[in-house]
């Protein structure tokens, strides 16, 4: 029994999305000649390669049995999938901007003969039945920043990262619609029928996302200094403590941290008498 995981095949979310494939060790066998269909290290999951707004229906409809795409996409196709988990990156708005210029600063400034040019008609509708507004939808695929400008429209939703795309087209944002980010999804049969495959991808990715600004910090200690190391030691799951075979009575002692704790507590370990400190990154923690 195989599975595909359908992932993008270029644009912003491609690389992170093989990233983290990667880290769960599920690397691609020929990644630099990339094709349509994939190996990967496990000769059960194969990675199908195709646009990011086709992940959704691919995944609703079976054509690939696991996906990586954005909460917009999943929502503008009205997909019918399971979201297993949040990949933390490609975090985005879609939001509704107008021209700086113009006379419109808020909901309330529109009017029902303005137009809305969009790459997102479906969200773009039901925000707008939300609010109570009755605008025609002009749907572009792509350049939507330029419809304000060129007569097409009156408004646009679209997404930005950071708004700097659409201060450099002197747009401004009336109003946020969707707060969007990448999304590890199933199809709901596949879930029901491969479950034990699917969920060992999706423990290997959590694996990688938990790991993520963590440390293993290792160092040895003398005996009656312990105490005074447990004092100052933060860890997850408690500390890890073996003999050590010296003269004089030492243990090893280790656990796993934050990344933002290492500077301060690598020195307050010192003082309380740890030596041979070692930090470690970790890859998975499952």
């Amino acid at each position: 029994m195989k599975i595909k995981i359908a992932v993008p095949s270029k644009g912003r979310i491609s690389e992170p999305s093989i990233n983290i494939l990667e880290k769960a060790g599920l690397g691609l066998i020929d990644k630099n000649n990339r094709k349509l269909i994939s190996e990967t290290f496990n000769e059960n999951i194969e990675v199908m390669f195709a646009r990011a707004s086709d992940i959704p229906e691919f995944v609703n409809d079976g054509v690939a049995d696991m996906g990586i795409t954005g909460v917009d996409l999943i929502k503008e196709n009205e997909a019918d999938v399971v979201e297993l988990l949040d990949l933390r990156f490609g975090q985005t708005k879609f939001v509704l901007a107008a021209p700086e210029e113009s006379n419109i600063n808020s909901i309330d400034d529109i009017k029902e003969d303005m137009k809305v040019a969009t790459e997102f008609p479906v969200l773009t509708e039901k925000y707008l039945q939300e609010k109570g507004l009755n605008l025609k939808i002009i749907k572009l695929s792509g350049s939507t920043e330029a419809a304000p400008f060129i007569g097409i429209a009156d408004l646009i939703t679209d997404l930005t990262s950071t708004g700097t795309t659409l201060k450099m087209n002197h747009l401004e944002i009336i109003d946020t619609i969707l707060d969007s980010t990448i999304k590890l999804i199933a199809n709901h049969d596949s879930l029901n029928e491969k479950k034990e495959l699917i969920e060992s991808v999706s423990t290997s990715i959590k694996g990688v996302l938990d790991a993520e600004r963590k440390k293993l910090i290792m160092m040895n200690v003398y005996e009656n200094d312990l105490d005074k190391v447990k004092q100052v030691m933060p860890s997850m799951g408690g500390l890890t403590i073996s003999e050590v075979l010296s003269d004089k009575k030492t243990v090893a002692v280790q656990a796993v941290i934050d990344e933002k704790q290492v500077f301060e507590l690598v020195n307050d370990l010192r003082n309380a008498g740890a030596r041979d400190i070692l930090v470690v990154p970790i890859e998975r923690i499952i």
